[in-house]
């Protein structure tokens, strides 16, 4: 991929100059999307950084003061955030708040779509009745596999949802299926399902440029990728269903997450240094003890 391939972005909000008197805090909300699964850095917790780290060290570097909390956490349903997640965010009073939720229960079996998207719309009313700029995500159309074609029209209507409900409540859409350079099998991870380092580092910058923010964030510079053979392509795609496509169903059968036992990575605010961003933060505290 030489260059943002099909990149559609553009400016339609301009947080830094939203006249916020000064306050500054960034609240993340949602699944492994916005935890960072993909992105696997073991210096951060949880083990990954992900896209909404990037952003919040660009708004840092950008207007300094900054700070941030990131309570997403993987495998959460959206009834989960509305229980876990909507509470403390509302509670801390932010200016900016993305949201990425429902993803995971697309996947499930038997969800109602209609009632899950009015659940989505009622969190969404409670975000935005907080004045904080609010930003909404459509979903990627992932074609991994003929197992998970028949998703193909919940997502479909997910999106076509969400776009009509961030008209409605005056969030900043970043329409993710719009994004040709995700049809470059490297930006996403080896489960097919969540984006690599690559993909994360591309999604942050389309956020940046949604909200008016400037970063020097630039695409990977690939050679076009490798045809596979046949025989190629059937030893990947086992290979995926054994470790990946199994244990995901299993752990559906079972009732259990990966999510379980995990914390939000960032669960309360802290102050993003403009300087060595996260990194430099995470090296005081363990410096400090």
């Amino acid at each position: 991929m030489a260059g943002w391939a099909g990149y559609r972005g553009r400016v339609v909000g301009d947080i830094l100059g939203s006249g916020t008197g000064g306050r500054r805090l960034f609240v993340a909300l949602g699944d492994s999307f916005t935890e960072g699964v993909g992105d696997y850095d073991p210096r951060f917790p949880n083990g990954v950084r992900g896209w909404a780290d990037r952003v919040a060290e660009k708004l840092a570097k950008a207007q300094p003061g900054w700070q941030y909390a990131n309570l997403a956490i993987r495998s959460k349903r959206l009834r989960h955030i509305i229980a876990e997640q909507l509470g403390p965010a509302v509670a801390m009073e932010p200016t900016l708040i993305t949201l990425y939720a429902g993803g995971n229960d697309i996947l499930d079996f038997g969800t109602d779509i209609a009632a899950l998207m009015q659940d989505y719309e009622s969190l969404v009313e409670a975000l935005a009745g907080t004045g904080a700029t609010l930003v909404l995500f459509t979903g990627f159309d992932v074609k991994v596999s003929a197992l998970l074609e028949p998703l193909k029209k919940r997502n479909a209507f997910y999106n076509e949802r969400v776009r009509e409900i961030a008209g409605r409540y005056g969030a900043v859409l970043v329409d993710y299926w719009c994004f040709d350079a995700f049809h470059d099998p490297r930006m996403w991870d080896s489960d097919r399902l969540h984006m690599s380092k690559a993909g994360h580092k591309y999604l942050a910058a389309q956020v940046l440029d949604h909200l008016g923010v400037p970063h020097t964030i630039k695409p990977k510079q690939w050679e076009p990728p490798v045809k596979q053979g046949l025989r190629e392509w059937e030893r990947r795609q086992r290979r995926w269903v054994r470790d990946w496509v199994l244990p995901l169903f299993g752990r559906k059968l079972r009732g259990v997450t990966l999510g379980d036992q995990l914390r939000p990575r960032w669960a309360e605010p802290v102050k993003v240094p403009r300087k060595g961003g996260l990194k430099k933060l995470l090296q005081a505290q363990r410096d400090g003890g």
